[in-house]
């Protein structure tokens, strides 16, 4: 929770894939928020108390989203698809504006990578470009976590994709506190 808001506010892109673990990791719990809080959020011992029960609240109320949505076994929150929407939206005014040749250059370097993880994964209509980004990241960490080798070419992309990612993140965060002109 506490992770959660300070990324929102810093890198909405972190969010994201932060808040992907946190529904990963409710349903290794299988939805029960005893069992978690008894195997994990426990642990966290350098909380106060009240900040405990705001932890375990928190979390409650993502199980209770989680259920109340349908994404118990898979998919992801409203929550976390109003991050992809949003970032889309941005995305289309920042390719549409002549204002940001940066932001269409790297987004023309990762073009390519987006084509072939699409056309690998067979479902290049059900998710968004910037959602299959998103997906690949998540699933290097996830493989990272389970102590598999990246080859070179995976560590590249992911390097390139993190980039144009950073890149949106960070004019998304400016655009909340500014506007940006297109």
């Amino acid at each position: 929770m506490f992770v959660a808001k300070k990324l929102r506010a810093e890198n909405i892109a972190e969010y994201l894939i932060y808040m992907w673990q946190v529904e990963d990791l409710v349903r290794a719990f299988g939805l029960d928020i005893d069992k978690l809080y008894d195997n994990y959020l426990s642990r966290f011992d350098n909380l106060t108390a009240e900040q405990q029960q705001e932890l375990r609240q928190w979390y409650a109320d993502i199980i209770e989203m989680m259920r109340s949505e349908g994404v118990t076994a898979k998919g992801h929150m409203q929550i976390c698809r109003n991050v992809i929407i949003n970032l889309t939206d941005l995305h289309r005014r920042l390719m549409d504006s002549q204002k940001y040749p940066y932001y269409h250059a790297a987004y023309y370097k990762v073009l390519p990578l987006i084509v072939e993880l699409r056309a690998k994964q067979g479902d290049a209509d059900e998710h968004s470009e910037l959602e299959t980004c998103f997906e690949m990241l998540y699933g290097v960490m996830l493989l990272k976590m389970q102590k598999h080798e990246i080859s070179a070419d995976t560590a590249k992309a992911v390097e390139t994709v993190s980039a144009f990612l950073g890149s949106l993140s960070d004019y998304y965060k400016k655009d909340k506190e500014e506007s940006l002109e297109f």
